[in-house]
């Protein structure tokens, strides 16, 4: 069995690198020559994924990391694992699902699976992709092959939670639909192989929604609890209180935790591609759009009381020594993504506040001010306020709060140390 992986990027390569751990041969394929390179050397790029991984499947010739889609002639399956990012105008980027498929039609030959995880708007996989794959690349009109016959096509939403310790790729259910009932027995086949339980669906567009549908659930509750913390800071209470009082009700409630914005590949832009879709149906997502407008205005709401906060100390924001601890969009990752730390940080910067930041997970970023490497307490102590951003587990929050004049703390860090120096979002 041979299989090939389109796009090594957090989704693709814990995939392939799966896949190669169970000694079946993985094509992985990249348009990056830095990635292959890097593959290649056994360094992974990718945080959930061991270089020593790495460098196990791909020494002993299980992972054969390329840019060149060549061999997908020699593979039984296709996984595609490409960006979808947002344009500007806040509708769907598909081009590299295009670029990918017109690339895999070349070599694709019959009984092959073709499987998308690459998340998108419903239809995609049979409107786009299908069409694409059955002219095999040919110029001038007709199909050469047929979906559900020549060839099996899928769609399995990605499920990946950077950083998280619990929930990874084998032990995630997987949905899985397909164009005809055989694509769905094949790549429930194929995934069997790696997965603890795959989950099929009745068609193609049922699984396309499954990835909506779920980010556009935590997408909207973390709105309703993001505005609700605004509610609670005009009426003088600790929202933090207020949901963990919530949460002592056995039944009904399930907590919701507010924060600066949301950030990452998921949560803020799956959404808005249901958005999109259904606008070309004549239908608007208002609950979609209305969350989206609250959770895109939270970095706003985090500067301005951080305002207020100084302000109190009578230290003008102009001319402050802030210090931004964690610039990644969630905790223990290195991804600032759609980071609403980095557009804190921005403003900030912009309203001429002198701005040091830190964080050790964080490769190199170009942003305004100074990046520190080491929290001392004569950084800290230099500061007019620290702002915790991003939750890292490894930092010392009672160290950070003991040197610090004032701590701002936007994610609940600081939980439990008592202090009156801490004020939170």
């Amino acid at each position: 069995m041979r299989i090939a992986v389109v796009g090594l990027g957090y989704v693709g390569l814990p995939l392939a690198c799966s896949f190669a751990e169970k000694k079946i041969k993985v094509v992985g394929i990249d348009s990056s020559p830095r990635k292959i390179r890097a593959l290649l050397r056994g360094r992974s790029y990718v945080e959930d994924i061991k270089s020593r991984t790495v460098s196990k499947v791909v020494s002993g010739g299980w992972l054969e990391p390329t840019t060149s889609y060549g061999k997908i002639s020699k593979c039984e399956c296709v996984i595609v694992c490409v960006p979808t990012p947002l344009r500007k105008s806040q509708d769907p980027d598909i081009s590299y699902i295009l670029s990918s498929s017109r690339e895999i039609a070349k070599y694709l030959k019959k009984g092959t699976t073709v499987i998308l995880e690459s998340t998108t708007y419903p239809g995609t996989t049979a409107e786009v992709v299908a069409p694409i794959l059955e002219k095999r690349g040919k110029s001038g009109g007709k199909s050469v092959y047929k979906a559900g016959r020549d060839f099996y096509l899928a769609f399995s939403p990605e499920r990946i939670d950077p950083g998280n310790p619990v929930w990874h790729l084998e032990n995630t259910p997987k949905v899985i639909g397909g164009i005809n009932k055989k694509s769905l027995e094949k790549a429930v086949f194929y995934y069997g192989k790696i997965i603890d339980k795959v989950v099929p669906a009745s068609s193609l567009e049922a699984a396309e929604t499954v990835k909506l549908l779920e980010n556009t659930f935590r997408a909207v509750n973390i709105a309703m609890i993001n505005e609700m913390a605004q509610i609670a800071d005009r009426l003088g209470l600790d929202i933090w209180e207020i949901v963990r009082l919530a949460a002592t009700k056995p039944y009904g409630f399930m907590p919701f935790y507010p924060g600066p914005g949301l950030g990452g590949h998921c949560i803020p832009i799956d959404p808005l591609y249901l958005s999109w879709k259904m606008k070309s149906l004549n239908f608007y997502t208002r609950f979609i759009d209305l969350a989206s407008q609250i959770n895109n205005t939270m970095p706003n709401f985090a500067v301005s009381k951080l305002v207020r906060i100084l302000n109190g100390r009578k230290v003008p924001v102009k001319g402050s020594k802030l210090l931004i601890i964690g610039i990644a969009y969630k905790k223990d990752v290195s991804d600032t993504r759609e980071s609403p730390a980095v557009s804190i940080l921005l403003q900030l910067a912009e309203m001429g506040a002198g701005i040091m930041w830190f964080d050790d997970l964080v490769g190199e970023e170009k942003l305004p001010g100074k990046r520190i490497r080491k929290l001392t307490k004569k950084v800290l102590g230099s500061c007019d306020a620290a702002v915790i951003a991003a939750d890292h587990s490894h930092l010392d929050y009672e160290f950070i709060v003991c040197n610090s004049k004032i701590v701002y703390d936007l994610r609940n860090a600081t939980k439990g140390i008592k202090s009156k120096k801490i004020y939170k979002i």
